[in-house]
Protein backbone atom coordinates (compact mmCIF):
# COMPACT_ATOMS: atom_id res chain seq x y z
CA UNK A 1 0.00 0.00 0.00
CA UNK A 2 1.27 2.97 -1.23
CA UNK A 3 -0.23 5.74 1.32
CA UNK A 4 1.43 4.50 4.26
CA UNK A 5 0.42 7.23 6.50
CA UNK A 6 -3.00 6.71 6.13
CA UNK A 7 -2.39 3.00 6.98
CA UNK A 8 -0.64 3.95 10.13
CA UNK A 9 -3.56 6.06 11.09
CA UNK A 10 -5.79 3.56 10.14
CA UNK A 11 -3.72 0.62 12.50
CA UNK A 12 -3.45 3.10 15.00
CA UNK A 13 -7.37 4.14 15.52
CA UNK A 14 -8.05 0.09 15.37
CA UNK A 15 -5.67 -0.14 18.53
CA UNK A 16 -7.72 2.34 20.50
CA UNK A 17 -11.00 1.07 19.24
CA UNK A 18 -10.01 -2.72 20.03
CA UNK A 19 -8.84 -1.42 23.75
CA UNK A 20 -11.79 1.25 24.31
CA UNK A 21 -14.08 -2.20 23.77
CA UNK A 22 -12.28 -5.31 24.55
CA UNK A 23 -10.20 -3.62 27.28
CA UNK A 24 -12.80 -3.18 30.53
CA UNK A 25 -13.49 -6.65 29.99
CA UNK A 26 -10.45 -7.99 31.38
CA UNK A 27 -10.85 -8.61 35.15
CA UNK A 28 -7.12 -7.36 36.33
CA UNK A 29 -8.26 -3.88 34.66
CA UNK A 30 -11.35 -3.19 36.63
CA UNK A 31 -9.54 -4.54 39.69
CA UNK A 32 -6.88 -1.80 38.82
CA UNK A 33 -8.99 1.15 39.01
CA UNK A 34 -9.23 0.52 42.79
CA UNK A 35 -7.88 2.78 45.47
CA UNK A 36 -5.26 0.81 46.85
CA UNK A 37 -2.94 4.26 48.94
CA UNK A 38 -1.03 1.94 50.78
CA UNK A 39 0.92 -1.52 49.79
CA UNK A 40 2.46 -3.65 53.31
CA UNK A 41 5.13 -4.95 52.21
CA UNK A 42 5.99 -6.65 56.06
CA UNK A 43 4.75 -6.07 59.12
CA UNK A 44 6.52 -2.70 59.73
CA UNK A 45 7.41 -1.98 56.85
CA UNK A 46 4.98 0.30 54.03
CA UNK A 47 4.61 2.31 50.92
CA UNK A 48 2.14 4.49 49.69
CA UNK A 49 1.19 5.66 46.52
CA UNK A 50 1.67 7.18 44.27
CA UNK A 51 3.83 3.76 43.08
CA UNK A 52 6.24 4.55 40.05
CA UNK A 53 6.20 2.95 37.43
CA UNK A 54 7.30 -1.39 37.58
CA UNK A 55 6.45 -4.95 36.22
CA UNK A 56 2.93 -4.92 38.08
CA UNK A 57 2.25 -1.15 37.30
CA UNK A 58 4.10 -0.71 33.76
CA UNK A 59 2.72 3.23 34.03
CA UNK A 60 2.76 3.34 37.67
CA UNK A 61 0.11 4.58 39.58
CA UNK A 62 -1.69 7.73 40.49
CA UNK A 63 -2.14 9.31 44.06
CA UNK A 64 -4.92 7.06 44.88
CA UNK A 65 -3.14 3.96 43.88
CA UNK A 66 -5.01 3.24 41.11
CA UNK A 67 -3.12 1.79 37.85
CA UNK A 68 -2.52 4.50 35.30
CA UNK A 69 -2.95 1.43 32.46
CA UNK A 70 -6.05 0.59 33.44
CA UNK A 71 -7.48 3.76 34.06
CA UNK A 72 -6.67 4.65 30.16
CA UNK A 73 -7.61 1.79 29.06
CA UNK A 74 -11.49 2.42 31.15
CA UNK A 75 -11.31 6.09 29.83
CA UNK A 76 -10.52 4.89 25.83
CA UNK A 77 -14.20 4.31 25.20
CA UNK A 78 -15.76 8.24 27.14
CA UNK A 79 -12.70 10.02 25.16
CA UNK A 80 -13.51 8.33 21.78
CA UNK A 81 -17.21 8.89 22.37
CA UNK A 82 -16.57 12.43 23.54
CA UNK A 83 -14.46 13.13 20.48
CA UNK A 84 -16.91 12.07 18.28
CA UNK A 85 -20.21 13.60 19.62
CA UNK A 86 -18.34 17.40 19.36
CA UNK A 87 -17.52 16.84 15.86
CA UNK A 88 -20.04 15.03 14.67
CA UNK A 89 -22.88 17.64 15.82
CA UNK A 90 -20.42 20.20 14.12
CA UNK A 91 -20.67 19.12 11.21
CA UNK A 92 -24.41 18.26 10.94
CA UNK A 93 -25.01 21.61 12.29
CA UNK A 94 -22.84 23.15 9.65
CA UNK A 95 -24.45 20.90 6.90
CA UNK A 96 -27.83 22.47 7.60
CA UNK A 97 -26.69 25.89 8.19
CA UNK A 98 -25.02 25.99 4.39
CA UNK A 99 -28.18 24.62 3.54
CA UNK A 100 -30.32 27.39 4.74
CA UNK A 101 -27.77 29.93 3.68
CA UNK A 102 -27.47 28.72 0.19
CA UNK A 103 -29.66 31.97 -0.68
CA UNK A 104 -28.06 35.21 -1.12
CA UNK A 105 -30.50 37.08 0.60
CA UNK A 106 -31.18 34.08 3.77
CA UNK A 107 -30.16 35.86 6.97
CA UNK A 108 -28.37 32.21 7.88
CA UNK A 109 -25.80 33.31 5.37
CA UNK A 110 -25.09 36.75 7.28
CA UNK A 111 -25.06 33.92 10.86
CA UNK A 112 -22.33 31.81 8.82
CA UNK A 113 -20.10 34.74 8.32
CA UNK A 114 -20.87 36.15 11.76
CA UNK A 115 -20.12 32.91 13.04
CA UNK A 116 -17.05 32.14 11.16
CA UNK A 117 -15.77 35.71 12.21
CA UNK A 118 -16.47 35.24 16.22
CA UNK A 119 -14.33 32.10 15.41
CA UNK A 120 -11.44 33.77 13.89
CA UNK A 121 -11.41 36.42 16.68
CA UNK A 122 -11.86 34.53 20.05
CA UNK A 123 -9.92 31.60 20.13
CA UNK A 124 -11.68 28.26 21.20
CA UNK A 125 -9.98 27.55 24.22
CA UNK A 126 -11.10 31.01 26.00
CA UNK A 127 -14.29 30.79 24.66
CA UNK A 128 -14.38 27.56 26.20
CA UNK A 129 -13.38 28.63 29.29
CA UNK A 130 -15.59 31.75 29.64
CA UNK A 131 -18.69 29.39 29.14
CA UNK A 132 -18.03 25.67 30.83
CA UNK A 133 -16.77 28.03 34.01
CA UNK A 134 -20.61 30.33 34.14
CA UNK A 135 -22.38 29.14 37.52
CA UNK A 136 -25.39 28.44 35.32
CA UNK A 137 -23.72 25.50 33.54
CA UNK A 138 -21.61 24.67 36.75
CA UNK A 139 -24.32 23.46 38.48
CA UNK A 140 -26.54 22.23 35.56
CA UNK A 141 -27.94 18.44 35.68
CA UNK A 142 -27.10 18.60 32.20
CA UNK A 143 -23.76 19.89 31.95
CA UNK A 144 -22.36 17.37 29.58
CA UNK A 145 -25.11 18.30 26.91
CA UNK A 146 -24.84 21.67 27.39
CA UNK A 147 -20.73 21.91 27.06
CA UNK A 148 -20.66 19.21 24.18
CA UNK A 149 -23.41 21.43 22.41
CA UNK A 150 -21.31 24.85 23.15
CA UNK A 151 -18.09 23.21 21.95
CA UNK A 152 -19.96 21.55 18.69
CA UNK A 153 -21.31 24.86 17.68
CA UNK A 154 -19.03 27.72 18.80
CA UNK A 155 -16.56 26.89 15.31
CA UNK A 156 -19.40 25.54 13.19
CA UNK A 157 -19.72 29.02 11.73
CA UNK A 158 -15.84 28.18 10.37
CA UNK A 159 -16.62 25.05 8.95
CA UNK A 160 -19.91 26.24 7.05
CA UNK A 161 -17.90 28.99 5.86
CA UNK A 162 -15.39 26.47 4.02
CA UNK A 163 -18.11 24.47 2.73
CA UNK A 164 -20.20 27.70 1.68
CA UNK A 165 -16.97 28.75 -0.20
CA UNK A 166 -16.45 24.93 -2.10
CA UNK A 167 -19.93 25.46 -2.70
CA UNK A 168 -20.10 28.14 -4.30
CA UNK A 169 -16.57 27.17 -6.61
CA UNK A 170 -18.58 24.10 -7.59
CA UNK A 171 -22.08 26.14 -8.49
CA UNK A 172 -20.30 27.37 -11.88
CA UNK A 173 -19.07 23.47 -13.13
CA UNK A 174 -21.29 22.56 -16.10
CA UNK A 175 -22.84 19.39 -13.99
CA UNK A 176 -24.59 21.66 -11.45
CA UNK A 177 -25.95 23.99 -14.16
CA UNK A 178 -27.37 20.73 -15.69
CA UNK A 179 -29.01 19.97 -12.65
CA UNK A 180 -30.59 23.19 -12.39
CA UNK A 181 -31.61 22.86 -16.47
CA UNK A 182 -33.14 19.99 -15.43
CA UNK A 183 -35.78 21.27 -12.85
CA UNK A 184 -33.57 20.45 -9.45
CA UNK A 185 -35.19 22.52 -6.42
CA UNK A 186 -32.83 23.30 -4.04
CA UNK A 187 -32.60 20.22 -1.55
CA UNK A 188 -32.44 18.17 -4.61
CA UNK A 189 -29.28 20.28 -5.59
CA UNK A 190 -27.19 20.30 -2.64
CA UNK A 191 -28.14 16.53 -2.47
CA UNK A 192 -27.45 15.08 -5.27
CA UNK A 193 -24.86 17.31 -6.77
CA UNK A 194 -22.99 19.48 -4.01
CA UNK A 195 -23.04 16.60 -1.16
CA UNK A 196 -21.24 14.01 -3.41
CA UNK A 197 -18.59 16.22 -4.75
CA UNK A 198 -17.76 17.87 -1.33
CA UNK A 199 -17.81 14.06 0.74
CA UNK A 200 -14.62 13.73 0.26
CA UNK A 201 -12.93 16.67 1.31
CA UNK A 202 -15.54 17.04 4.39
CA UNK A 203 -14.54 13.72 5.48
CA UNK A 204 -10.59 14.45 5.39
CA UNK A 205 -11.81 17.84 7.43
CA UNK A 206 -13.77 15.67 9.69
CA UNK A 207 -10.31 13.56 10.86
CA UNK A 208 -8.54 16.75 11.35
CA UNK A 209 -11.23 18.27 13.59
CA UNK A 210 -11.35 15.14 15.72
CA UNK A 211 -7.37 16.11 16.24
CA UNK A 212 -7.93 19.62 16.80
CA UNK A 213 -10.93 18.52 19.31
CA UNK A 214 -8.84 16.09 21.17
CA UNK A 215 -6.50 19.05 21.60
CA UNK A 216 -8.73 21.10 23.06
CA UNK A 217 -10.37 18.95 25.26
CA UNK A 218 -6.57 18.02 26.31
CA UNK A 219 -6.04 21.84 26.95
CA UNK A 220 -9.12 22.06 28.85
CA UNK A 221 -7.75 19.17 31.32
CA UNK A 222 -4.68 21.00 32.00
CA UNK A 223 -6.59 23.91 33.36
CA UNK A 224 -8.98 21.34 35.56
CA UNK A 225 -12.29 22.38 33.08
CA UNK A 226 -13.51 19.20 32.75
CA UNK A 227 -16.72 18.45 30.47
CA UNK A 228 -17.59 15.40 32.51
CA UNK A 229 -18.49 17.10 36.12
CA UNK A 230 -21.24 16.82 38.17
CA UNK A 231 -22.05 19.24 41.61
CA UNK A 232 -22.85 16.56 44.87
CA UNK A 233 -24.37 18.14 48.03
CA UNK A 234 -22.08 16.44 50.56
CA UNK A 235 -23.75 18.75 53.29
CA UNK A 236 -25.99 21.43 54.24
CA UNK A 237 -25.20 24.54 52.09
CA UNK A 238 -21.89 22.68 51.11
CA UNK A 239 -21.25 20.43 47.73
CA UNK A 240 -18.41 19.43 45.46
CA UNK A 241 -17.95 18.95 42.01
CA UNK A 242 -17.58 15.06 40.82
CA UNK A 243 -15.78 13.72 37.60
CA UNK A 244 -18.01 11.02 36.63
CA UNK A 245 -15.73 9.68 34.06
CA UNK A 246 -12.17 8.49 32.92
CA UNK A 247 -11.68 10.26 30.21
CA UNK A 248 -7.92 10.67 29.23
CA UNK A 249 -8.34 15.18 29.52
CA UNK A 250 -10.11 14.21 33.06
CA UNK A 251 -6.94 12.27 33.57
CA UNK A 252 -4.72 14.69 32.89
CA UNK A 253 -6.28 17.21 34.50
CA UNK A 254 -6.98 15.44 38.00
CA UNK A 255 -3.06 14.48 37.47
CA UNK A 256 -1.63 18.26 37.23
CA UNK A 257 -0.73 18.57 40.51
CA UNK A 258 1.14 15.60 41.27
CA UNK A 259 3.64 15.88 38.65
CA UNK A 260 6.27 16.64 41.15
CA UNK A 261 5.54 13.67 43.13
CA UNK A 262 5.62 11.20 40.49
CA UNK A 263 6.20 13.09 36.53
CA UNK A 264 4.54 9.42 35.26
CA UNK A 265 0.92 10.52 36.67
CA UNK A 266 0.11 13.00 33.90
CA UNK A 267 2.55 12.20 31.48
CA UNK A 268 1.00 8.84 30.20
CA UNK A 269 -2.57 10.05 30.24
CA UNK A 270 -0.78 13.32 27.97
CA UNK A 271 0.62 10.07 26.10
CA UNK A 272 -2.39 8.55 25.43
CA UNK A 273 -4.53 11.85 24.54
CA UNK A 274 -1.04 12.82 22.03
CA UNK A 275 -1.27 9.09 20.66
CA UNK A 276 -5.06 9.92 19.66
CA UNK A 277 -4.38 13.21 18.50
CA UNK A 278 -1.43 11.48 16.35
CA UNK A 279 -3.86 9.22 14.96
CA UNK A 280 -6.58 11.50 13.60
CA UNK A 281 -4.19 13.70 12.03
CA UNK A 282 -2.67 10.55 10.68
CA UNK A 283 -6.04 9.38 9.09
CA UNK A 284 -6.84 12.78 7.72
CA UNK A 285 -3.51 13.73 6.29
CA UNK A 286 -3.61 9.80 4.17
CA UNK A 287 -7.14 10.77 2.91
CA UNK A 288 -5.79 13.57 1.28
Amino acid sequence: MRNKTLLVGTIMLAVIIMISLVGPLFPNVQEGTKEQRMVFINSTTYERAPFPPSLHHPFGTDDDGRDIVSLIIMGAKDTLLLIFSITVIRYLAAIVLVFLGSSKKSPFRLLIYGLNGFAASLPLIFAAILFITMPMFTFSPNRVIWIILFLSLTDVGKVAFIIQQSMSSLSHSQFVEAGVTVGNKPLGLFTRYYLPNLLPELIVQFFMDLGKVALLLGQLGILSIFVTQVFVQTNYGYGELQNTSLNWSTLLGMARSDILRGFWIPFFPALALTFLIFTFNFIGEGLR
